[in-house]
Order: C-alpha cells, then structure tokens, then sequence
C-alpha cells in the first residue's frame, strides 16, 4: 500500500503513529504564571543533545480555552519552564486518566491521585514518584506545519532520579519498565534489555 497522507489514507485510523514506534512518553508537568499546575503526557518527545543536555516534546492539538494550544504550552509560554517525568508501566493508569482534555482549573496531578514534589532548578511542581525527572527551560518554541502544532525544546538544569532505579552508579531502567507508545490505543513496555558494542570502541 502507498499513500499521499494530503490526499488520505482511506483506513479506519490513520497508521502514521503506528509506523514510527515506539515512542518514549514525556510525561510533562507545567505550572501557569497563576500557580496552576498541570501533567500531561506527550508521545512525540526525545532527547535531542548532551551537552549540554536537551529534550524536546511537540503539542498537536488544541482547547478551546487555551488560544490555539493545549494547558501546558500555553503555561510554559507565560513562565518558561517544565518538567520531563519518565512514566513507568506501574503508573501507565493514572497516566492515562491525565491525558483527557479537562478544563484549565483542573490540576491533573490531583485529579489523578499524584504527589507532588517542587523541582530545585525550576518553579515548577515535578512527579514525586518517578523514576526520574528532568527539570527544563524552555529553550525555544517553534510553529510547525498544521493548525496547533507546536515543538518546544528545553535545556535540563536538574536531574532527579529514583534511588531503586539506581544500580552499582547507573540508571537501569529494568527497575521500572519504561511505557513506550505504539499507534492508536496500544503501548508497550521494556521488560528485555541487551547490550550492543559499537564498532572501534
């Protein structure tokens, strides 16, 4: 089968999300220049640079309350910041329930039952109880191609990361099991890791 995704694909959903997969989840705590606070998970997110450290996340879709964008664009436009909490297949439901569209005064952490914990870098609440989180600064907001999509990178400043995820001084994420997101309504989880050896190292 071959498509032009301008002329459709004549499927029942469209297959692009289900092609480019797995997809790391950027579970993205914000805070508005009101106090508001906000998580929300974002599929289209990665890690784009090491020195010094840099992620992005992108928004595609927008609220009616929100001027074209969704609660944590709009709060990261009015402060600067916001927080990358890694999700783990333990907290893959009440990551879901923060992915409905709510009103703005609704705090997802609460609606969710999350605890909260204050980053140090950044004015900005962060996921107690996450493997690990990534304290940002907004480095750049650009306008992509569509009606509400926006990419937004950051440069991390502060690196929490849970003392049981730690293993003889690494990060190992088979402590926690990473959710990953495939097409449509279906994840994943990193439940077998290995090892490869780049060529001349």
């Amino acid at each position: 089968m071959f498509y032009r995704p301008s002329e459709g694909h004549g499927l029942p959903h469209n297959p692009f999300n289900a092609i480019v997969t797995p997809r790391p989840i950027g579970w993205i705590s914000t805070r508005g220049a009101d106090g508001h606070d906000n998580i929300a998970p974002y599929s289209f997110f990665n890690a784009v640079a090491y020195v010094p450290p840099q992620v992005m996340f992108a928004s595609t879709s927008a609220k009616d309350d929100r001027d074209g964008t969704k609660d944590s664009v709009a709060q990261l436009r009015e402060t600067g910041v916001f927080c990358v909490n890694v999700v783990e297949y333990a907290m893959r439901d009440a990551m879901n329930l923060t992915s409905g569209t709510y009103d703005r005064d609704i705090d997802e952490f609460d609606h969710a039952g999350l605890e909260k914990a204050e980053c140090a870098t950044i004015s900005c609440a962060r996921l107690a109880q996450a493997p690990a989180s990534l304290e940002c600064k907004v480095t750049q907001i650009l306008k992509l191609e569509g009606e509400a999509n926006y990419a937004v990178f950051g440069e991390v400043t502060g690196v929490h990361m849970r003392e049981d995820c730690m293993v003889e001084g690494m990060f190992d994420v088979t402590k926690f099991q990473p959710l990953s997101r495939l097409g449509y309504r279906d994840y994943t989880v990193v439940r077998e890791v290995f090892s490869l050896q780049r060529p001349g190292e």
